[in-house]
């Protein structure tokens, strides 16, 4: 389903990114949309793939390629545009936690960039709210990354 928002004066805005976006400026908060025009692209390039590849992706195919893409992505960057925390991070975030969930440890091993992008974001203040926390083994996870 597709969400829709009703604004006091206007039209209604329709589609998550559209939403979250105005929502985003509402709050005077537009450097989670990208601060130079390279990240604004690549934050919006990363809200597609969430509404396009996250919200269509079923399969365990699906699955394998979309945490596949991410943990390439990922290999030398904290967020998904770089160095900044974006709208990105936090709709991609939520569009993978029920995801993230149901991974076993060998898999969270396997997809070790976006295991700890992931267990970074879900301890950002204010991100998480009322998700389930998923619990990363420390220990075994990052030994194995050196």
């Amino acid at each position: 389903q597709v969400p829709v928002l009703q604004t006091n004066n206007g039209p209604g805005l329709t589609g998550l990114v559209t939403i979250a976006a105005h929502l985003v400026r509402q709050a005077r908060k537009e450097q989670l949309l990208g601060s130079t025009a390279e990240e604004k692209a690549v934050v919006q390039q990363w809200l597609e793939y969430r509404v396009t590849r996250v919200n269509g992706g079923s399969s365990k195919e699906d699955t394998r390629t979309i945490l596949k893409d991410l943990n390439m992505h990922l290999e030398d960057k904290v967020y998904l545009a770089g160095n900044i925390f974006t709208l990105a991070d936090v709709l991609m975030y939520y569009g993978l936690h029920h995801i993230m969930v149901d991974l076993t440890v060998q898999e969270k091993e396997k997809y070790l960039n976006v295991s700890r992008w992931f267990n970074h974001i879900q301890h950002y203040p204010g991100v998480r709210q009322h998700l389930s926390n998923v619990v990363f083994l420390k220990n075994r996870l990052y030994t194995n990354a050196h």
